[in-house]
């Protein structure tokens, strides 16, 4: 392996990525900046029109897109998704886990179907599916694997208890795979947003009063966009991050930095 640095090495022609959740937000950005990258794209979501989308998007960028209607938490869905890839592709170099779910409530209202359905679409979907796929990336001789995680991980926030779980989860998950599959250039990372203005926050950020109390612990005063995820997740992606794994990279306008409260 080469010393020294080219830019190259963040390239990612030739490479197949598998991006669960990329039918919108913060799953389809990524899955633009990594088919902007060079790769082509396997995109799995719930909703058929979704997907549909997201592959035209990502053909007119002139990689090669493949879309998947699946509901990760089913558990025959790992196996059934790294199939579909491999038989579109015949490759599966990077899987990007972005799909996710959040209900917001107090702890003492969740149910237990609140409760498993959570886990099951954020932690267990992410494992298994990490575990369908290390194999392929095994036999390949290297893989990527980048998991969206929060900075819910980090800090309490009212209202998402099961949700932060879920996220903090992510974090010894990471680590664990990372360890066991490092032997195998298998590198296993994470990206923990903040704050950011998606469709599943829409009803904040579009509301003035609560756009401002949301942004007011920001330092750089404003919320994410999908853009401001993609140097990382190319990073991730890419072999410029080869030496990287087990660890969570915070993005989040500088929030965490003065300890999740008000500058």
């Amino acid at each position: 392996m080469s010393s020294e640095f080219t830019m190259s090495s963040l390239r990612l022609d030739g490479r197949v990525a598998v991006v669960t959740g990329g039918g919108r937000g913060l799953g389809l950005g990524i899955a633009l900046a990594v088919a902007e990258a060079g790769a082509d794209i396997a995109i799995v979501a719930r909703t058929a029109a979704q997907v549909s989308d997201a592959v035209a998007r990502i053909r007119a960028l002139g990689r090669q897109a493949h879309g998947i209607v699946a509901d990760v938490a089913d558990a025959e869905a790992p196996q059934a998704v790294v199939g579909q890839v491999l038989s579109r592709f015949s490759r599966l170099d990077i899987l990007v886990h972005a799909a996710g779910i959040n209900i917001r409530k107090p702890a003492d209202q969740i149910t237990r179907d609140d409760y498993e359905r959570l886990m099951r679409v954020n932690v267990e979907s992410a494992f298994f599916l990490a575990q369908a796929a290390a194999p392929v990336m095994r036999t390949a001789g290297r893989g990527r694997i980048i998991i969206v995680g929060s900075v819910a991980a980090e800090i309490a926030i009212p209202r998402v208890s099961v949700y932060a779980m879920s996220k903090g989860a992510f974090k010894q998950m990471v680590k664990s795979l990372a360890l066991e599959w490092a032997r195998d250039a298998i590198t296993v990372n994470a990206i923990a947003p903040g704050r950011f203005w998606t469709t599943m926050t829409d009803a904040v950020f579009s509301n003035p009063e609560l756009h401002a109390s949301a942004v007011r612990v920001i330092p750089m005063g404003r919320p994410g966009v999908a853009a401001d995820l993609a140097g990382a997740a190319v990073l991730f992606a890419s072999d410029a991050s080869a030496y990287i794994t087990g660890q969570t990279l915070i993005v989040d306008g500088g929030w965490l930095a003065g300890g999740g409260v008000e500058g």
